[in-house]
């Protein structure tokens, strides 16, 4: 029987601090124990030199691959520019419904647009992302609600605009389908 908690799986280096709290955020939002480990993959079969950006679609279906652990989510945190064939960059990816996603604090950088870096800003944009991956391996997808941290983001901007937890009808269809623990809803 598969362990009931989520790894945060710690793809590159990420300062202890900036994983717990990224990790407590996702605790409290989905009220599982998340479990931080690292992960030593070589990325460079997952680099397309004439993009050069990692595969999302390949790495997405490698993570897996980097825990002996049980668990219920896997999230792999990395630091590399991700992408899908159909998309110039993405900050994350999972397979609907299943146990895996990815995400990248990558385009979540503000000195990537030439700003000041901002590592609050930073840890706060990661934290969404992270949570927003795996609801969508909860079975969420996205949501209308401007403050739903379910509301689809294609800019850093975005991210910003909406709040770090999920609005009250997305919390419901987690409920309503028994995803999270029964005494904790």
């Amino acid at each position: 029987m598969e362990d009931k908690k989520i790894i945060l799986l710690s793809c590159g280096y990420f300062d202890r601090a900036f994983l717990k709290q990224v990790s407590g955020a996702v605790e409290d939002e989905y009220r599982y124990q998340v479990v931080t480990e690292e992960c030593h993959l070589d990325l460079s079969p997952f680099y397309n030199p004439a993009r050069r950006q990692y595969d999302g679609d390949r790495l997405l279906n490698q993570v897996t691959a980097c825990t002996g652990t049980e668990y219920l989510k896997l999230i792999g945190l990395f630091r590399v520019d991700l992408y899908i064939p159909i998309l110039t960059y993405i900050f994350g990816q999972a397979i609907l419904g299943r146990q895996t996603a990815i995400a990248s604090v990558y385009r979540l950088r503000n000195e990537l647009y030439g700003l000041k870096q901002d590592d609050e800003l930073l840890l706060s944009r990661t934290i969404k992302e992270v949570i927003h991956e795996l609801g969508h391996t909860f079975g969420l997808v996205h949501c209308h609600n401007l403050s739903c941290v379910m509301r689809s983001s294609t800019y850093a901007e975005e991210i910003d605009l909406k709040g770090a937890a999920l609005c009250p009808s997305c919390r419901s269809l987690l409920s309503g389908s028994l995803i999270l623990p029964r005494n904790q809803t």
